[in-house]
């Protein structure tokens, strides 16, 4: 058979058309760079949108602005709306010329991977910045720097396409010349520098960040409670501590909202210079976390509350079949509720966890809560608490059981389950070792 020009024209035409037509239609986004296959949304809190004549679960596409809306409806698109990577914080230690840099690893989550970091470097607060990639690296020492000037720096994170996905909080540090050692004029210690063991008041770290308003915030040295502080009705907080020598330390901060529940530990290593005090700055406390039932009736609702920063965007993710994230804005005193419909999860066992967003910082996750889907509601006893941290077996008490179990894994590769177990209870840094042994001793009941 001879087709025509025209004829041939239309034919391919029709042939283009069915095509696109069926791309358009596959929940499949790509270009040269990216591939995103079945986005998937939990729409409100139900996790599905129903009328008299539709029910539709959980999977929506949406390609470009991360929210589509009219009059009637509004769809909040996957990683667009519920951005996951968190916050670094960052610490800035001055040295003659030089300023050392480090910061906590970006943690991606939901389809973001954290893969590589630029510095960013101004001498002038709010920039413009100069930036340099380090790749995945958490430290950098940024020398050639003038003493006696002021130096800004931030972290930006960024993603395997080098796409920016987080920045931290700006910190300023200003290098100075370094002191003679032995000639006269004082100046804190003498010669010690790093066999000084008492300490300097000229060495520590200043801390600063976000916990929840007018909150307890409690630091830990090396497992130890060195410090506590009170947040501001804004939630920030500083704190100093100082008179202490050179040498490795990893500090934990958290928060205890105002029903006395604590937050996950925030924890940061650091190397001490002596005679110089470290900022560590950008610190966003997670939220709190509680459930008031420890089972609930498939279909009825169960609570998830807690406390972050006053009016933060808190995002709260029910570990399911399929993953379901809410926002849920807190109010003025940092407290958010969401009273969620079971009736989109199955039977059996299930856990929830925040984290919270503030102009564009994220906190890392809170603590896990667990909870049951069954035939009857169960509600938590009230006066029953048991130990955030270091219960490792889940009987409310830190004693030689939950130092058995670490034991075990001392030093040793963490199976998947006891990661997770880790991550929650411990340290959190992917091994057992003396810090996470430190943290049992100070929660030891017994």
């Amino acid at each position: 058979m001879n087709f025509s020009f025209r004829s041939k024209a239309r034919y391919f035409a029709v042939i283009f058309i069915f095509l696109i037509s069926s791309f358009a239609l596959a929940d499949e986004f790509t270009s040269s760079s990216f591939k995103v296959l079945d986005p998937v949304i939990a729409p409100g809190g139900a996790g599905y949108s129903e009328s008299s004549g539709f029910k539709l679960w959980s999977t929506m596409a949406e390609i470009a602005l991360g929210v589509s809306d009219s009059l009637s409806f509004k769809v909040g698109a996957g990683f667009l709306k519920f951005p996951f990577a968190s916050t670094p914080s960052l610490s800035a230690t001055a040295g003659d010329g030089s300023v050392a840099l480090s910061w906590t690893a970006s943690t991606g989550f939901s389809g973001w991977t954290a893969t590589s970091y630029d510095v960013g470097q101004s001498t002038a607060s709010a920039g413009p910045y100069t930036y340099t990639n380090v790749g995945g690296v958490t430290s950098s020492t940024r020398a050639s720097l003038t003493n006696g000037t002021t130096y800004y720096f931030v972290i930006v994170v960024k993603d395997a396409f080098g796409n920016a996905i987080a920045t931290s909080t700006e910190i300023s540090s200003t290098p100075v010349a370094s002191t003679p050692g032995g000639g006269g004029g004082g100046g804190g210690g003498g010669g010690g520098g790093d066999d000084d063991e008492e300490g300097s008041a000229d060495t520590g770290v200043i801390f600063s960040g976000r916990a929840y308003p007018l909150s307890k915030v409690s630091i830990l040295k090396d497992g130890q409670l060195v410090l506590t502080t009170i947040a501001g009705p804004d939630s920030n907080f500083t704190a100093n501590l100082t008179g202490l020598s050179s040498g490795n330390y990893t500090f934990a901060v958290y928060g205890e909202d105002s029903s006395g529940r604590r937050s996950s530990p925030f924890t940061f290593p650091i190397y001490i210079t002596s005679g110089v005090l470290t900022r560590i700055g950008g610190i966003f406390i997670a939220p709190t976390i509680a459930v008031d039932k420890k089972q609930v009736k498939q279909g009825d609702t169960i609570a998830i509350f807690g406390q972050s920063a006053p009016s933060a965007n808190v995002i709260i993710n029910v570990n399911s079949e399929n993953e379901i994230f809410v926002n849920q804005k807190s109010d003025s005193s940092g407290i958010y509720l969401l009273n969620f419909d079971s009736s989109v999860l199955e039977i059996g066992n299930h856990s929830t966890k925040s984290k919270a967003s503030v102009n564009n910082e994220f906190s890392y996750f809170s603590n896990i809560v667990n909870f049951k889907v069954g035939t009857e509601n169960i509600s938590l006893d009230p006066t029953k608490k048991c130990a955030v941290r270091a219960d490792l077996n889940g009987d409310c008490k830190v004693n030689l059981v939950d130092f058995s179990i670490a034991g075990f894994w001392y030093k040793k590769p963490l199976s998947l389950v006891f990661v997770n177990t880790e991550k929650e209870k411990l340290n959190g840094d992917g091994k057992v070792d003396l810090v996470d042994f430190s943290i049992m001793a100070f929660n030891w009941t017994g």
